[in-house]
């Protein structure tokens, strides 16, 4: 895949960047004062593609969404709520779940089986539904600036910034847009994508594509990331695609099938790195980039098992150039290792090589720490597999925030 460097990332970088998309949030009553109600619509049905959480325990919208894109494998239109997650909570769950989305359907004069729905917040408690009903009535998608702003707000919790992202290509000599927006701060261990992410483009591409896009492409973005280790009941990435660009449709035999792999891979790529740097109470973004692997899956692995360690977390935390702890989750990410042949580099410094220590200055590592990205770097030679993972460092405050998640 092309870097993202040399993809066009476009000043408008907001979810209805793409052609035919409208937005908006609102203030409905579910949290006390910020938006919490958010509505995303095409002007046409799109092609839709989705990656979900691996926890057995999935919540009522989940499984709902789930649904429109195995089934309908078309979406107009997603409503979300935040501050409350809708899971854990039985029929009636599911039934509010259901309502939500036909009362959306209603309301934008479309087919039920066209909505999907997101929730997110406090687990095991029933949604009041009274607000949220009349909230869905009172939404209204714009095609501007504010409503995207409104729209990013709507579907945070615990994140302290909005996350953004959008980039340009050019396919059959049309513009072709692809923007994303998500939130996720704490409970980030994905497998399938454990988050809520929501990507719209102008590409003409039918679902079936679609899903494989994304597939391949969450493995190394959204999968690639970790906060906390802990998978959550409600999370996906959504991609709709409504085709007004006016492209020949997109399969992987089109010529320009990868410019279209490269833009989808570059806006999930900066979202799951938005979200692994704002992790509940984190200070620093860290990186790990596994080279000479036996697979790229096992470098991937290898990296998850590096920015996920407790101990990496708060040594980055705490500005310690602590290499012991980088090579103690390489041993144990379960993947082929031969320890003689590990190089190791804190930024640019080596600190291991065959195995074994090199003399480093304390004080410049020192500095690089206090930085707000840290990248590590894993030589193994033992393949030619690489990969990449993202992580924050661990805090007072992810204590603070999660001892007090409900009150």
């Amino acid at each position: 895949m092309e870097t993202i460097e040399s993809m066009k990332r476009i000043s408008r970088k907001n979810i209805i960047s793409p052609k035919g998309f409208k937005a908006v949030g609102i203030h409905c009553g579910l949290k006390h004062k910020k938006n919490d109600l958010a509505l995303l619509v095409s002007e046409v049905p799109a092609s839709v593609a989705g990656v979900f959480t691996t926890n057995v325990i999935q919540a009522a919208p989940l499984q709902v969404t789930k649904k429109v894109v195995n089934e309908t494998q078309k979406m107009q239109a997603v409503v979300i709520n935040s501050g409350n997650a809708n899971a854990c909570t039985g029929k009636q769950g599911m039934q509010d779940a259901i309502t939500m989305q036909q009362k959306t359907a209603e309301h934008l004069g479309i087919d039920s089986d066209l909505v999907g729905i997101a929730s997110t917040g406090v687990i095991g408690e029933q949604m009041n539904m009274v607000p949220l009903l009349s909230g869905i009535e009172k939404l209204q998608p714009m095609d501007t600036l504010e409503g995207s702003i409104q729209f990013s707000q709507a579907i945070l919790t615990t994140d302290t910034v909005t996350k953004n992202t959008a980039y340009a290509t050019v396919i059959d000599d049309r513009e072709v847009v692809v923007a994303g927006v998500a939130k996720g701060s704490g409970m980030i261990e994905p497998n399938m994508a454990t988050m809520l992410g929501f990507i719209t483009t102008d590409a003409h591409i039918e679902s079936e594509h679609l899903q494989t896009a994304l597939k391949e492409i969450a493995d190394v973005t959204f999968n690639s990331i970790t906060v906390d280790g802990d998978t959550s009941t409600n999370d996906m990435v959504l991609v709709m695609a409504n085709g007004l660009a006016g492209n020949h449709s997109l399969t992987p035999d089109h010529r320009e099938w990868q410019s279209f792999i490269d833009a989808l891979h570059a806006v999930s790529r900066d979202l799951a790195k938005m979200i692994a740097k704002d992790g509940e109470g984190a200070t620093k973004l860290i990186e790990a980039k596994v080279t000479g692997a036996v697979s790229d899956e096992q470098a991937r692995q290898i990296a998850k098992s590096v920015v996920g360690s407790p101990l990496v977390k708060t040594a980055v935390f705490g500005c310690d150039a602590n290499w012991g702890r980088i090579i103690a989750a390489v041993g144990y990410s379960g993947a082929t290792i031969d320890p003689e042949d590990i190089k190791i580099y804190i930024g640019d410094t080596v600190v291991v090589e065959g195995g074994e220590p090199i003399p480093f200055s304390e004080e410049k590592l020192l500095i690089y720490l206090k930085q707000h990205e840290v990248k590590f770097a894993i030589e193994l030679n033992q393949g030619a597999g690489q990969g990449m993972a993202w992580g924050c460092d661990l805090t007072y405050d992810y204590v603070q925030i999660n001892a007090t998640y409900r009150t």
